[in-house]
This record gives C-alpha cells, sequence and structure tokens, in this order.
C-alpha cells in the first residue's frame, strides 16, 4: 500500500511571490491548505516542479476574459509530455496603483508593471498619467516589490491586497480597463488518474492538423459537430516547424468517460498526427452541460448494441424501434 505524503512534504507550485492573482487560484484548492507552497519565476518553472516531483501540482494562468488564451501556458503544456489537468479555478481581476509611502499622484512619471497588468489598466493610466514613462515587470507583485528596491519606478501596477505584504500606499484603485475581467486557472498534476463526471465537465485537448489540405479545419471540427459535443474554446497555435503549419487548444464540455465525448475524441485521434489529451475534470462555474437527447450516453450505447447484434447474430440487448 502506497503510504500518503505528510502536508508537510507536499508541494505545490505557483507563480509568485506571495499576492500574485495565481496565489488566490491556489487557495481556492482544499487539497492544497497545509501543504507547502513553492513560489516559482514562470509557467516553465512551475511545470518542471511537477514533472520532477519537486510538487504534486502547479496552479497555472490559461485564459483570461479579456486577453484570450496564454500562449506561454499552452505551448508549455504542449511540450511537457504527461501532465493532466486536475481542476480550473477563476479569480477576479482588478488592480491597483501603488507607491512608496508620501508618493502622490503628481509625482508619478514613471510605471512599472507586468505587460499584461500595463495592457489591461492602459487606459486609465494615460487618462491619469499621460506623461508616464513604463517599466515591464515579470510579475504584478514584483512591480509593487521593486519600489521597495532602488527602483526608478515611481509607482506599479499590482492586485488588490498588495499592501498586505508591502509597506506601499494606494494612490488609485479599481484601475483596469474592464471591471469584469476573470482570469482562468488550472491545477496541473502528473496524476493520471481520471475523475469521476459531475455532470458540470470540460475536457482539454491540443490537435495538430494532419495537413493543410483545403477543408482539414472542418473536418476536425465536425468531429464535435456530429456528436454534439461544444467548444467552450478553441485557439491556434504556431506548431514551428514550417510556417502556415498550426495546432489547436480546445476545450470541450463534457467528461471523456461520456459517450459523446469519448467517441469525438476517437474521431479525432483517427483524423489528428498528434493529440494531447490534458485531462476531464470539473468546470469551476459547476454549470451543467446541456446535451441534446440524441447524443445522450444511451444512444451511443445502444446502437454500439445494435452493430454488435449485426456482426455477431446475436439478439441485440435493446429492442427494436
Amino acid at each position: 500500500m502506497t503510504s500518503t505524503p505528510h502536508p508537510d512534504t507536499v508541494s505545490y507550485s505557483y507563480l509568485g511571490p506571495a499576492g500574485t492573482f495565481t496565489e488566490a487560484a491556489l487557495k481556492q484548492v482544499p487539497e492544497a491548505v497545509g501543504a507547502r507552497w513553492k513560489s516559482v519565476n514562470n509557467v516553465g518553472e512551475a511545470l518542471d516542479d511537477v514533472t520532477s516531483g519537486r510538487s504534486v501540482a502547479a496552479m497555472i494562468a490559461i485564459e483570461n476574459s479579456i486577453d484570450g488564451g496564454v500562449s506561454v501556458t499552452q505551448d508549455a503544456l504542449t511540450n511537457t509530455p504527461n501532465l493532466r489537468i486536475l481542476g480550473e479555478y477563476l479569480v477576479p481581476v482588478n488592480f491597483v496603483l501603488v507607491a512608496r509611502p508620501g508618493t502622490t499622484l503628481a509625482d508619478v512619471t514613471t510605471v512599472n508593471a507586468h505587460p499584461v497588468a500595463y495592457g489591461q489598466t492602459r487606459r486609465w493610466i494615460d487618462a491619469q498619467l499621460p506623461q508616464h514613462g513604463y517599466i515591464p515587470a515579470t510579475s504584478n507583485v514584483a512591480a509593487a516589490a521593486s519600489l521597495l528596491d532602488n527602483s526608478i519606478a515611481d509607482a506599479a501596477v499590482a492586485p488588490p491586497g498588495i499592501t498586505e505584504h508591502y509597506p506601499l500606499e494606494v494612490l488609485a484603485e479599481n484601475i483596469a480597463n474592464n471591471q469584469n475581467s476573470v482570469t482562468r486557472f488550472v491545477l496541473v498534476s502528473s496524476n493520471t488518474e481520471l475523475p469521476e463526471p459531475t455532470g458540470a465537465d470540460k475536457t482539454s485537448v491540443i490537435v495538430e492538423l494532419p495537413d493543410n489540405a483545403p477543408g482539414r479545419l472542418l473536418e476536425m471540427l465536425e468531429q464535435f459537430a456530429t456528436r454534439g459535443v461544444n467548444m467552450s474554446l478553441i485557439e491556434s497555435r504556431p506548431i514551428g516547424d514550417e510556417l502556415g503549419r498550426y495546432r489547436f487548444v480546445i476545450d470541450l464540455e463534457g467528461h471523456i468517460l461520456d459517450e459523446r465525448v469519448a467517441d469525438a475524441l476517437l474521431g479525432l485521434k483517427r483524423f489528428s498526427p498528434n493529440v494531447i489529451f490534458l485531462g476531464s475534470y470539473p468546470r469551476a462555474d459547476k454549470l451543467a452541460t446541456t446535451v441534446t437527447p440524441r447524443y445522450g450516453n444511451d444512444v451511443f450505447v445502444e446502437a454500439r448494441d445494435w452493430l454488435r447484434a449485426i456482426t455477431t447474430n446475436e439478439p441485440s440487448a435493446t429492442r427494436e424501434p
């Protein structure tokens, strides 16, 4: 029997330092309570912790409601084998402008910010600080921390609550361009055990087209359409071997143990030279998947039984109409 690791020996990696949106996502994971949290600098380091066994799982950002998919994460998942998504977590995203104590908004001439945060607050910054200079940071928290480390910046864009970790003053709140922005995070592990279907699940895959022949994308999409499987995300990423070749990051509504999803993935595997299964996991919003009756599990089971009866000359387990 395999013993359960003591929480003190279990690590979860996340993009740090403390105070990031990624940390806020990890706080939503019950299994992580009481475990050791390991702050890392980038997605590659987080996934390397998982594959090397230094951490049991890593929390990484995969999609934002404003900017779409996080390409760094999508590419890292493509190039790191044997990973599975265990769950997804949603974090509302807003920002504050912070500065060293005694600084006023009129004093600010240079702003430090992560490029994504800067883009999502640019409207407010341009309106309030039209002559400002910009210094990119490696993370939202790093931008704030740099103000206490001889930074030439006068202020930083940071997550709300940053003053709980650093002795800074908030110059402005709610400075995001879109007040409804949400970032979707996923918890990634090397544990390949499938969770049971909940009725409100997602399945994530990465798929390559076989070639650039006309209609190939339509052929791929038909694998889902003809089985009644809805896609909640589809984004293209360059494969990199030659110009014009792409792979697709796809989120499906449903679980691989749902008959319609399993049948679609079988069709996808026959079609594509490379399919990466990233996992089936509960949806963060817990919205149940709506299934058209003709694509229900029983319909697929009956169809297989009908074919079996024909090929084996044995009675069908289901009655003929």
